[in-house]
């Protein structure tokens, strides 16, 4: 079932993880979503949000969606579904809807309002060719999302096999070469576990506090008062390294960083939702802020950079940390010192281990960063077309000479 995390988590919608609801017939055959259809938010805490349009494109099981949301089906000889979904993301679309919004306690729109807006209606064949343009765009930054989510998944198994499970410890304990492992890199491994007060650990390793092998909130510094790349809370990721975007502010309260740190989100919910970002968007010396509900963390050297944000997004960090939030209820936050008690098994500082980890993790951010920029570039082009496209300020055959040549 599609809800309004999900509808403001994603403007397009395809196989999603969501609760699942007995229907019966009767509305099994009224409320599932058949792809094109497009789900409207009836409220939202801001007026920004009241109506937010997202597109059903389709899933392997039958889906339907929450009564906080309004369904729209396209008649398919009149209209296409994906041209008017970007024309409610565009500033015309997002106006219209705005002008039947009602803030009381929440912003909302009515259905019976939705139905009377004008909407354009250029000739068919406009239509499917602006949604082609605009959706092969969007269909390129999915993909790189995707190759990314893989990339991420891959160095995040590297790091639980390595540092969690100690799978190759445990394979030469057991008499085995480690699987997937070169000879040479096997053998920086010990071949047998002894115990310590945090369980059972790669013989010869030691029990480090976290700020022993990690630095919390090092020092950065940017002149108040300048204007510097600011990523806010909302931009945040949460199942990804990298942000979709930032924003230039003038420096005022808040924390500072440089690429290679981790930003954890420490205040509720945006911490229990994954908020984490691994920064490698600055320019190189930039330095960047944020809020001040972000804990920063840097690995000492000759650590990887990026062991902090695996670490960071392992599930056995993620729960220490969320057990130590403190304060009101709605307004829990992890005190940045509490977590100078988290303690973690690892080789040497110096060793070897970490460096062969670094050479084989480094080249997937990298991988990642680089379609990250790419898909960057990309969403500014699909922004800049977009309101041109929808009025009719641009026409088709430029549109695509554009994007043929960006994509």
């Amino acid at each position: 079932m599609i809800n309004m995390g999900v509808l403001f988590a994603y403007s397009r919608i395809h196989d999603i993880e969501g609760d699942r609801v007995p229907l019966s017939s009767d509305e099994a055959a009224h409320y599932l979503l058949e792809p094109g259809d497009l789900l409207f938010a009836r409220q939202s805490l801001v007026l920004s949000g009241a109506g937010k349009c997202s597109i059903f494109l389709g899933a392997e099981e039958p889906t339907t969606f929450e009564s906080h949301l309004m369904r729209a089906r396209i008649s398919p000889d009149k209209g296409d579904p994906l041209f008017y979904y970007y024309y409610y993301q565009s500033p015309m679309g997002r106006q219209a809807v705005i002008s039947i919004a009602e803030q009381v306690a929440a912003a909302g729109i009515r259905g019976s309002d939705l139905s009377m807006l004008n909407v354009p209606w250029p000739p068919l064949k406009e239509q499917q060719a602006i949604a082609c343009i605009l959706g092969a765009l969007d269909d390129k930054i999915e993909l790189n999302r995707r190759m990314n989510q893989t990339l991420e998944a891959m160095a995040q198994a590297i790091f639980k096999s390595w540092f969690v499970d100690f799978d190759p410890v445990r394979a030469k304990a057991a008499g085995q070469q480690p699987a997937g492992l070169a000879p040479h890199i096997a053998e920086l491994f010990p071949d047998s576990f002894e115990d310590s007060e945090i369980g059972e650990v790669p013989r010869g390793w030691s029990i480090y506090s976290l700020p022993a092998l990690i630095d919390i909130n090092p020092p950065r510094h940017i002149p108040r008062g300048s204007v510097a790349p600011y990523l806010e809370m909302a931009s945040m990721p949460t199942r990804s390294h990298a942000p979709d975007s930032w924003i230039d502010r003038e420096v005022g309260s808040g924390m500072k960083f440089i690429n290679g740190d981790t930003l954890l989100a420490r205040i509720t919910p945006c911490l229990e939702n994954g908020k984490t970002a691994y920064v490698d968007f600055l320019k190189d010396g930039e330095v960047g802020w944020g809020s001040t509900e972000y804990i920063v963390l840097r690995p000492r050297e000759p650590i990887p950079a990026v062991f902090a944000y695996l670490l960071a997004r392992d599930d056995n960090f993620r729960t220490f940390a969320i057990q130590r939030m403190t304060g009101s209820s709605g307004r829990q936050r992890v005190p940045s010192d509490s977590l100078a008690d988290y303690q973690l098994a690892a080789p040497a500082i110096d060793s070897l281990v970490f460096k062969i980890f670094g050479r084989v993790v480094n080249p997937l951010f990298e991988r990642a960063r680089s379609a990250m920029g790419q898909s960057r570039t990309l969403a500014a082009l699909r922004d800049a077309l977009l309101p041109k496209l929808i009025s009719g300020e641009l026409r088709v055959a430029d549109a695509e000479r554009i994007v043929g040549r960006c994509t």
